[in-house]
């Protein structure tokens, strides 16, 4: 039997704001598991964007009330372990759940419906608006901690949940199928690549956009061809080009990407890395009958057939760094600087 200790090593966010804001703790309580729930030794957990967002209080729209700072737009309960990305091994169980999952390797579902087998009003994230896995220990509803069978390392998984799932939720809603063209914007982060492979999967014809220096590493996963991120994608590929847009960046462009859409076309939207405010000719959605859908809270289908692709080997992770758990802000200042191509990963167990 697994020996469990009463504290562990942590990084707790105590506040909106710079990477002051970060603390590193070893005598942080170790959960326990409640009703359905499962406790997992953390092994390896990714960086993205939405830790930073929560940070540094992005999501709100009023500058002077953090009332409003959370992902799901409400406030946050401080201190926080953020986190969204886990891969670990399940060491005890809450009630209700069998103890023949112990000893289980896992993934973990970051979009929640539920928990402590309790239906949420809202949905939640994991490492948002409850503690996720930048700590030694974590704590999930055993639904949302999925067995996987995969001879991947703990580091490679790690760079699975959050983006992957975004990504094929996008392109579930977007109901991308064969010989679809596809569109990706930001196509070297994390969410973009895992666009770029699960569009392939699927069988559609992708083009990435980004910059062109991450080009090779793009088609090398499977885009069909690549455009620079500053390309007037008008002049570049012309009008009613494509079935689908996958739109990670927003801002200035945004246009351009609703006339590059076929009448009838699909944009799908997760991200907002140029800004999150843009202007919308609304002529231009009425008169080509277009469809836009926000991507953030994954439909139930989404995260088994994103574990079956895993398990099958249809897509590929895509690590770029890894980093111990106490180097957080130098993980997170690589990874705002975008030179990477896929995920940054920090180690947590030593």
């Amino acid at each position: 039997m697994t020996q469990i200790p009463k504290t562990m090593r942590g990084v707790q966010l105590i506040g909106h704001g710079g990477y002051e804001m970060l603390a590193l703790r070893s005598d942080i309580p170790v959960p326990t598991p409640g009703k359905e729930q499962v406790l997992i030794r953390v092994s390896a957990a990714g960086v993205n964007n939405t830790d930073i967002n929560t940070r540094i209080g992005w999501y709100s729209k009023n500058e002077q009330d953090s009332g409003d700072a959370g992902w799901g737009g409400s406030a946050i309960s401080l201190p926080l372990i953020q986190g969204a990305d886990v891969c670990g091994e399940i060491i005890a169980v809450g009630k209700g759940v069998p103890a023949s999952r112990i000893g289980e390797r896992v993934i973990v579902e970051p979009s929640m419906h539920q928990f402590r087998g309790e239906k949420l009003d809202t949905p939640w994230y994991f490492g948002s608006e409850c503690d996720g896995g930048f700590a030694e220990y974590t704590r999930v509803d055993a639904c949302y901690a999925h067995c996987i069978n995969t001879k991947l390392s703990d580091t490679e998984l790690a760079s699975f949940p959050c983006s992957y799932s975004t990504a094929e939720n996008l392109l579930t809603r977007a109901q991308v199928v064969k010989g679809d063209r596809v569109l990706i914007t930001g196509a070297s982060g994390g969410v973009g690549s895992a666009a770029v492979q699960l569009a392939k999967a699927r069988g559609a014809e992708v083009v990435a956009q980004t910059q062109l220096s991450k080009s090779a590493q793009l088609l090398a996963v499977g885009a069909d061809s690549c455009v620079d991120r500053d390309d007037n994608l008008i002049e570049v590929l012309g009008k009613n080009h494509f079935d689908v847009v996958v739109d990670l960046v927003a801002g200035p462009g945004f246009n351009q990407l609703l006339e590059v859409l076929k009448p009838r076309g699909r944009y799908a939207v997760s991200g907002a890395i140029a800004g999150p405010l843009v202007e919308l000719d609304v002529r231009t959605l009425y008169l080509k009958d277009l469809s836009l859908f926000g991507g953030t809270i994954i439909d139930p289908e989404v995260f088994p057939n994103l574990i079956r692709r895993i398990e099958a080997g249809e897509i590929r992770p895509l690590v770029a760094e890894l980093f111990p758990l106490e180097q957080i802000e130098q993980a997170q200042t690589h990874f705002l600087a975008k030179r990477h191509i896929g995920k940054i990963v920090l180690q947590v167990k030593s």
